[in-house]
Formats: C-alpha cells, sequence, structure tokens
C-alpha cells in the first residue's frame, strides 16, 4: 500500500539519523520502496508543509475584529491565521523548535496524508499555561489518522486518533470524533479502561468513559527535558511508544460513516494546542511494513 497517497514534496538537507536519510518538503515523489526512508516534516525554518486553525479565543485572549457577545468570543479564529502567534518557530536548547504556546485551542496539521508509518518526534514542556486549563495539567497531544473538517471534536479537532501528551498521562489514547479501536485493557474502578497486554480486548470508541484509554505506564521525563514520542501505525493497527518504551497498542482502529464502522487506516497528523507552552523537534516520519515486535509489551 503506498505510505503517501497524494504527491509528497521533498527538499534535500543532507541530514541522517539511524542510517535513514532526512528529506523535507520540495516538490519531487517520496520513494515509498525503502524503509529506512525519512522525512523530516519540520524544516527547522518555518511551517511550510502544515496549515493551522484555532477555534474561538478565551475571552482573557485580545483579538481585534473578532465577534463578541457578552464578553465572549462567538466565531474561531480558523484557518491559517495567527493574530496571537501560536504556532511559531524558535530556538530552544540550541535547536530549531516548534513553540505551540497554548493560549488558543487549535491545531498545526501537515497538509498530506500518511499510512503504514513510523511518526517520530521529541517534545518539551514550556512555562506558560492559559484559560481555561491555567491550573490543569499542562495538556498537549498529537493525532493521527486524521480526517475531516477541522472543528469536527471541541470546535477545533478533526476525527483522528490521538496519542495523549499530558504532563503524567502521555501515551493514553483517545478516539476522537467518531473513531474507534480495540485495545487490550482492564477496567478500572472508576469505570475507565488502563492498557495491560494480558488483558482481554475492550473497544475503545467516541462514547463516554469508553472513548479513553489509559497507557500501561508512564514514562515521561521530568518537566524541561526532551522527550521522545514514536507512533507505528500499519493497516489498523498502531502503537504509542514513550522515550523508547512501549505504553498502548491499538488493533482494528475504524471510524463511523452513517452508522457504519470502516477501516481508518490513514490521515493527516494534528499536533495540538490546549492551554500549555509546549515545543515539538526532529518531526520525522517514514514508511513501514509492519508493526515492531517489543519486549514485555
Amino acid at each position: 500500500m503506498p505510505f503517501i497517497r497524494v504527491l509528497a514534496i521533498i527538499l534535500m538537507t543532507g541530514l541522517s539519523s539511524c542510517n535513514a536519510a532526512k528529506e523535507s518538503i520540495s516538490n519531487t515523489a517520496i520513494d515509498t520502496k525503502h524503509a529506512d526512508y525519512a522525512v523530516s516534516l519540520f524544516n527547522g525554518k518555518d511551517l511550510s508543509g502544515w496549515y493551522t486553525y484555532q477555534r474561538e479565543p478565551e475571552p482573557s485572549s485580545e483579538v481585534k475584529g473578532l465577534k463578541k457577545e457578552d464578553g465572549k468570543y462567538i466565531e474561531p479564529i480558523g484557518l491559517n491565521k495567527d493574530p496571537l502567534n501560536v504556532f511559531t518557530v524558535v530556538e530552544e536548547d540550541g535547536e530549531s523548535a516548534i513553540r505551540i504556546s497554548g493560549e488558543v485551542f487549535g491545531i498545526l496539521v501537515t497538509e498530506q496524508e500518511f499510512e503504514n508509518f513510523h511518526l517520530s518526534m521529541e517534545f518539551k514542556w514550556g512555562e506558560k499555561r492559559y484559560p481555561p486549563r491555567e491550573d490543569k495539567k499542562r495538556d498537549s497531544g498529537v493525532l493521527y489518522h486524521s480526517v475531516g473538517k477541522e472543528g469536527a471534536a471541541g470546535r477545533v479537532w478533526m476525527r483522528s486518533v490521538e496519542i495523549q501528551v499530558q504532563e503524567g498521562d502521555t501515551g493514553d489514547l483517545w478516539c476522537v470524533d467518531l473513531t474507534a479501536a480495540n485495545v487490550r485493557a482492564v477496567q478500572l474502578e472508576d469505570g475507565k479502561f488502563q492498557y495491560n497486554p494480558q488483558a482481554e480486548f475492550k473497544g475503545i470508541q467516541q462514547s463516554g468513559n469508553s472513548r479513553y484509554c489509559q497507557k500501561s505506564e508512564d514514562f515521561e521525563k521530568e518537566n524541561g527535558e526532551w522527550n521522545r514520542l514514536d507512533v507505528y501505525a500499519y493497516g489498523r493497527e498502531s502503537i504509542h511508544v514513550v522515550n523508547g518504551r512501549k505504553n498502548m497498542h491499538l488493533t482494528d482502529i475504524g471510524q463511523y460513516v452513517n452508522g457504519e464502522l470502516v477501516a481508518l487506516t490513514k490521515g493527516k497528523i494534528q499536533i495540538q494546542s490546549e492551554g500549555a507552552e509546549v515545543f515539538y523537534r526532529d518531526i520525522t516520519i517514514r514508511p513501514i511494513e509492519g508493526i515492531p515486535v517489543m519486549d514485555g509489551l
């Protein structure tokens, strides 16, 4: 099956990692025949290859020209408008990174769709937090197999499958807007599910407590340190890996269309702005020919 169904854009950068060539966006078709062929989704200079969508800001933010009623904004900032510089490229710890301020709930979205891939990146928390999450856990997320319209869920997210990026919860699964998957999980006293590779399969879908499944263990580093995220997705299966350790495994990934569950195997990638400052860097993707076996999980 093809790695990217739409025409990909590539520019040689001369970088390499783990013997895999890294390239960024230009205008040549990606060679999909080599499993070690990695593509850089962030060129270190700007947000080429990505677009943005932001919902309505919180009343604490000032956006000139945006409609308000009773002190609250009633329209979204929308596509490719960023008056508050929520998504910017900065230097952090001596390297280029994407800074997401968190001030407005929004998404940074790849222009391309991907399937049968290994997605890898690093993230690190910043200091700032904003309403309505100024006193809550720092929160973000990486959403894959993203399809449909922006704003389908929470007035901002696209239909997708999420690897949660949140303090203490990184690796959790969220099914966003009518997506579903099977996960080996136990049900906790509060009714929520937790991934356990020895358990029976449970259906996780966009409905009540069952739309969410906790990871098996917390492998996130201390705040201020960079964390490595890896998502391996092949066919209707995927795994979440945090700092080299697997803590979630999905099978039978699908979406409900006209009430019927159909396979969901490809889509765009979203990175969330969700009330907290966060940095992302070294974002790469490469084709794979199956899900890797990881000991113990």
